[in-house]
């Protein structure tokens, strides 16, 4: 009995041959059916596609692709892609179109705006991908005109004020900075090293010429609006909102000729709009434009019934596009309109470069103004007040003196006022007191044997206000050992005529110390006479204005004689002396003599000088008199 083979089994060749071409068969069956799924549902697709080889020639489309074009598919065999759907319009966009025929990129995808058969536009979306296991790509065409509307609509929504329909603050900013970007470019094309084209050449204005390469801006607010919203309710205010930029947008559309088919209007938030002018003419084209909405915005508004006027303020500005920002360009148009409020409202005022360069001085000063009084940054000049019958020193005015690092030696008049306003004059003028009240008891002390002199020191009314002026004066005569009748007090005639109540108390009790209190610039305020003699007052100083109609000695007036003698004369029978400001000739200095002045102080006598100057002139010869 024979037994059967040791080891495996192994299957016999004729088997394996068999069963080779029954798998490859059902293989190629299934593929087969594949494709044909595949060729369906490209057919069929409600996409619009395409089968692009690798020179970008459309091998098959789909019917969908055939309808968006308004062509038969087979129609569309062996054209360029990239001509039926745009993609050669710009650079960027035919690179990576090549760069994916080429093998170099697995897709990309692009927007573009295309035209149907039937004359209307689409947007849609173009994507280009490689088709496995082939160098061919799949192009597909979605139409996404609906999803552009929704969110052209919503960009609209985002972009426009609710209230008034419009653009608000970011559409403006977004527009003036393209303006400013295109003209720039327009700039930089006119000043070409090849100059511009002939103006008959078509591509003239492609090339940026005959644009103006300027910018104008009407920033303005509406003068009286908060009072119709509190008065008449923010429906009212509302309506006014809307009428005005009614009446805003019907100025611009009227200004001739503009490259974009009108100027910009726009609500930057509450009562405050804007007009851009971009290509402007130059000043006067703003001009005409500011004009034309001031004449608009004043004829009455009539809001349901209501009966409403207003006016407006607005601050103008043109320049050259290239060289500024939106930031600068604001910044200029602010500070514009906040001259034309400050001057009056319901008017227009152009931007001034050199008011601009002295308000951004002023705000410089006003920002390093207290610290410079602890820095010691201050100094005193005095100026002799000099007795007109002898010629004697009598008294000195301290004059300060700031030294600013930047600005060099500045003048009271450039800083005073700005201390004023901040409330750092009584710190300024506690600094300013006491080193006059101590120099003066100096001066004292190193000419013993010589008549001592008084100090005159000028004080604001807000020093009165804000700080206790009747106590640091105490004070300060007590630490620094000056008589009181040393120490002479100037105020302003503006601020002294209408003083009561705690001014007023305070310069009595001044008084009662023994201080001197001068007027200063007599002549030009109040010149309330009657109230003159209630004050406790023991000097007025002549404001220069009168002594300066001296200086003609051939010709001289004599209404300014008479009006300065009948103030000596007052002054005298009130008990009162009188010092003569802006004394400048010897023959000034003589009739104020004549006249009867008690003292004189000017140019004819000395300039502002240091501490050291003065202590010479103690004790030496009278000055010419």
């Amino acid at each position: 009995m024979s037994g059967t083979p040791e080891g495996p089994v192994h299957p016999e060749p004729a088997e394996t041959h068999a069963a080779e071409p029954a798998l490859t068969e059902r293989h190629l069956a299934r593929r087969a059916a594949e494709l044909r799924d595949y060729r369906a549902a490209f057919r069929v697709s409600q996409l619009a596609m395409a089968v692009v080889d690798e020179t970008g020639v459309v091998v098959v489309a789909n019917d969908s692709l055939g309808a968006l074009l308004g062509a038969e598919p087979s129609a569309l065999r062996e054209q360029a892609a990239a001509d039926l759907v745009d993609l050669a319009s710009d650079g960027r966009t035919w690179h990576a179109y090549r760069e994916v025929l080429g093998g170099r990129r697995s897709r990309f995808r692009c927007t573009r705006r295309l035209k149907q058969a039937d004359g209307r536009s689409l947007w849609a979306e173009v994507t280009v991908a490689p088709v496995p296991g082939s160098r061919r790509v799949l192009l597909s065409i979605a139409d996404i005109s609906d999803r552009r509307e929704l969110q052209a609509r919503l960009r609209h929504l985002q972009m426009h004020d609710p209230v008034t329909r419009l653009p608000n603050r970011s559409l403006f900013f977004e527009r003036l900075s393209c303006a400013l970007e295109g003209a720039a470019q327009d700039a930089a094309a006119s000043t070409g090293p090849a100059g511009p084209p002939d103006e008959s050449h078509e591509s003239y204005e492609s090339y940026g010429y005959g644009r103006t390469g300027r910018i104008g801006l009407c920033y303005l607010d509406v003068d009286g609006f908060k009072a119709v919203n509190d008065t008449l309710g923010h429906r009212v205010g509302d309506r006014l909102l809307a009428a005005v930029a009614t009446r805003l947008t019907e100025c611009a559309d009227s200004d001739g000729y503009t490259r974009n088919g009108g100027h910009l209007v726009a609500r930057l938030g509450g009562d405050e709009f804007a007009i851009l002018v971009e290509d402007s003419t130059g000043t006067e084209q703003l001009a005409d434009l500011a004009r034309s909405v001031l004449d608009a915005l004043q004829r009455p508004f009539d809001l349901g019934g209501q009966r409403v006027s207003v006016s407006a303020s607005i601050g103008v500005v043109e320049r050259a596009g290239r060289g500024t920002t939106a930031t600068a360009l604001m910044q200029a148009a602010d500070t514009t309109l906040y001259w034309a409020k400050a001057d009056g409202k319901a008017r227009w005022t152009l931007f001034d470069p050199e008011r601009n360069a002295h308000r951004m001085t002023r705000q410089s000063l006003s920002s390093t103004l207290r610290p410079a009084v602890e820095r010691g940054e201050f100094a005193l000049e005095y100026q002799p007040l000099v007795d007109l019958t002898d010629g004697a020193v009598r008294g000195v005015e301290a004059l300060v003196r700031w030294n600013h690092p930047q600005f060099g030696s500045l003048a009271p008049n450039r800083f005073i006022g700005i201390a004023e306003e901040d409330g750092s004059i009584v710190e300024l003028g506690r600094w300013v007191l006491h080193t006059a009240c101590r120099q003066a008891r100096q001066w004292q002390k190193d000419h013993p044997r010589e008549r001592p002199i008084f100090v005159s020191v000028n004080v604001a009314v807000r020093q009165v206000w804000d700080s206790d002026l009747v106590a640091d004066v105490a004070g300060i005569l007590a630490e620094t050992g000056l008589a009181p009748h040393l120490l002479q007090l100037e105020l302003t005639e503006s601020a002294v005529m209408g003083s009561n109540g705690r001014p007023l108390q305070a310069l009595q009790a001044l008084s009662d110390m023994g201080v001197r209190i001068a007027i200063d610039d007599f002549g030009t305020g109040y010149s309330n006479l009657a109230y003159l003699s209630r004050l406790p007052v023991s000097v007025l100083k002549l404001d220069g204005s009168f002594v300066r109609g001296f200086q003609d000695e051939e010709h001289p007036n004599p209404a300014d004689e008479l009006i300065v003698e009948a103030l000596v004369h007052l002054a005298h029978r009130l008990g009162l002396t009188v010092t003569a400001e802006c004394v400048e000739t010897a023959g000034q200095a003589s009739r104020l003599r004549r006249i009867g002045c008690d003292t004189g102080q000017g140019w004819l006598y000395s300039r502002a000088v240091a501490p050291d100057r003065i202590a010479e002139l103690i004790g030496t010869e009278p000055l010419p008199v």
